[in-house]
């Protein structure tokens, strides 16, 4: 008896797609599993992982996981897609962690472009690919009409903390330095710029980008680093307000210091908005010891990640558990966490 011809996919995604039934099996076998998929995975439920290589590599396992909606799906420099990955990888980072392994699950709102959700998908794993992380296990759900943005999607990762790596707050000490890794603010106004209804050209892509080369070349020559941080929601004055909560120390930057794009400091001047606290996707925060500077300073330029690498203040003894900004007019004021929400499904 010969096989029944393959049925297409359609063009978009329908209910039937997320039964479990033949249909579901299509959009599996068909698209999401071979664009993901860059070897056999387990025919079950979950994904088995040898351990001996892993321990080979480190003592901890680090386990993240974050999930991931943006207005709109697509911007400049990146997608929902890859912003899931790198999102994922960069947590596990900045664990001090080497990222391995990868979950997806896919929230789909019927009717979606299924060419869409192909190029979504190939953008996932071209950055997994980018990142040396396989994507191993995952789930798909489509709802009805209405009850999602399009596409939601969650990732959990998993890495491994090589023997002696230690990163917290509770090594942070005074006149300990604050490094930034770049420009800050571009994801944030890549967004705004993406969205119709605020009419803004600001020719500037998102920083959407894997850290984890980043992060091994700076532990490589400053294994004392203190603590490093991705600085996503928030931006980098929610970081640094995380990282001095309820320290005995506080933590003092630089206005001039600052790497911010000319056009993103005008964007943020037009609305009214503070680069510090713009949402990035591919840059991080470090605390180090100031005789180290010069070493990391010079391994993370060396990067293409940390090619605008800088120094942005210190850690100090005053206004314990606080940031503040010297300015460059020579003032200083607080720099406290955001309250409410700048720009909504910006990660």
């Amino acid at each position: 008896m010969s096989k029944s011809p393959i049925r297409p996919l359609g063009d978009t995604i329908n209910l039937s797609h997320g039964s479990g039934g033949r249909d579901m099996h299509r959009l599996l076998e068909q698209l999401i599993l071979p664009t993901l998929c860059s070897g056999p995975i387990d025919d079950g439920d979950a994904a088995s992982i040898a351990m001996a290589e892993l321990i080979n590599q480190g003592d901890r396992l680090a386990f993240t996981t974050d999930s991931y909606t943006i207005t709109p799906l697509v911007f400049p420099g990146g997608d929902i897609g890859s912003l899931a990955v790198n999102g994922t990888v960069n947590d596990l980072a900045m664990s001090g962690a080497i990222p391995r392994y990868l979950s997806c699950a896919l929230i789909i709102e019927e009717g979606f472009s299924i060419k869409a959700l192909s190029s979504i998908l190939q953008s996932m794993r071209t950055a997994a690919d980018q990142a040396n992380i396989r994507i191993i296990a995952g789930d798909t759900k489509v709802v009805h009409r209405g009850a999602a943005d399009g596409l939601f999607i969650n990732t959990a990762g998993i890495g491994v903390i090589p023997s002696k790596r230690q990163l917290g707050r509770e090594h942070i000490r005074n006149d300990d330095i604050v490094i930034v890794s770049g420009f800050i603010g571009d994801h944030g106004a890549a967004v705004l710029a993406a969205r119709d209804e605020l009419q803004l050209a600001i020719p500037v892509d998102s920083d959407c980008q894997p850290l984890h080369v980043l992060t091994e070349a700076l532990l490589s020559v400053c294994p004392n680093t203190r603590i490093m941080r991705d600085a996503t929601r928030g931006g980098v004055a929610s970081v640094l307000n995380e990282l001095i909560a309820d320290s005995s120390f506080g933590i003092q930057i630089m206005e001039t210091l600052i790497p911010v794009r000319p056009v993103v400091r005008g964007a943020c001047e037009i609305l009214g908005l503070d680069p510090l606290y713009l949402a990035n996707e591919g840059t991080m925060v470090a605390i180090i010891p100031e005789q180290d500077e010069q070493p990391a300073l010079a391994a993370m330029q060396a990067q293409a990640a940390g090619v605008h690498a800088r120094r942005i203040g210190k850690v100090t003894d005053h206004y314990p558990g606080l940031v503040s900004l010297l300015t460059q007019m020579g003032g200083e004021r607080l720099i406290d966490i955001p309250s409410g929400e700048l720009l909504p499904r910006i990660c």
